[in-house]
């Protein structure tokens, strides 16, 4: 049987501005990205989607980016590898210490945004974040793009790597996401719906001019921002189990089946959040 976890990006709000609904995404996903602050997202808010994860038995993990909470984390900032891997470092355990207060842990990392993008290629900042996850926890395994950087050197430190697709997303012929610049970028309900099936099924996603894209991921992302986001996980999470996949989290290097009913999918530098 095919097996997937289902992760979204958390946690964003930020004082009186509302990003999404949380609640409702983590009564269908299986992992949860939650901001750190840097690029969005308030101490209590945090605090608040720690607890609703716990309470869900959703995972968490850290959700680190630049620090650019103007730009939501979304521009290419060329900063120092050792500064970086100490904002790094101070992130996770910024959210380490919000998750305990809420009963709960940090599982994994997933670097937001431009900084997600940037470490498909740039070897200095791939090497910073997992340097960051060595200090914190060499235990924690890193959410990565396909045929990445960050991937290569993680895995030849010894952290383990989860690979990642999009399922609201389009991608380009060469793997790598459709810039958020471009109309094609963002994919309707309906078709992401169907590329998370592909995803998960044979691995393959087809870009927007056609040609089968090969991803083979362990974790499909649905963006928490989206307006649609709560219905399109419930969708994704149904047509999943009706084609017989297996909904499953990763923990600690392991994937444990997820028990919550279901309720009625590379990228570039430029490509947009990740």
């Amino acid at each position: 049987m095919a097996r997937i976890d289902l992760n979204s990006d958390l946690g964003e709000s930020f004082g009186a501005w509302t990003i999404g609904d949380d609640a409702g995404v983590l009564e269908r996903v299986t992992s949860a990205n939650v901001a750190c602050g840097f690029h969005a997202g308030d101490p209590a808010g945090i605090l608040r989607t720690c607890g609703l994860a716990s309470a869900r038995g959703v995972v968490i993990g850290a959700h680190p980016g630049y620090r650019d909470l103007a730009g939501f984390g979304r521009r290419f900032i060329d900063c120092d590898p050792d500064d970086l891997c100490a904002e790094i470092v101070y992130q996770i355990g910024a959210l380490q210490a919000l998750a305990g207060a809420a009963g709960a842990s940090v599982r994994y990392v997933k670097p937001h945004g431009a900084l997600y993008h940037a470490i498909i290629a740039h070897e200095g900042q791939a090497g910073a974040v997992v340097r960051a996850v060595e200090t914190i926890d060499p235990s924690f395994p890193i959410v990565v793009p396909p045929s990445s950087a960050i991937g290569r050197i993680a895995r030849d430190r010894g952290i383990r790597t989860v690979v990642e697709a999009f399922a609201d997303r389009g991608y380009r012929s060469d793997g790598t996401l459709v810039p958020r610049s471009d109309p094609r970028a963002v994919l309707t309900p309906d078709a992401a719906i169907a590329q998370a099936v592909g995803l998960a099924t044979t691995g393959l996603a087809v870009s927007v001019d056609g040609i089968e894209v090969e991803v083979s991921p362990e974790t499909i992302c649905v963006h928490g921002d989206t307006p649609a986001a709560v219905r399109l996980a419930g969708g994704i999470r149904a047509e999943l189990e009706l084609a017989g996949v297996e909904i499953a989290e990763f923990v600690g290097g392991t994937a444990a089946p997820a028990t919550r009913d279901a309720a009625p999918a590379q990228g570039s530098a430029v490509g947009g959040r990740g």
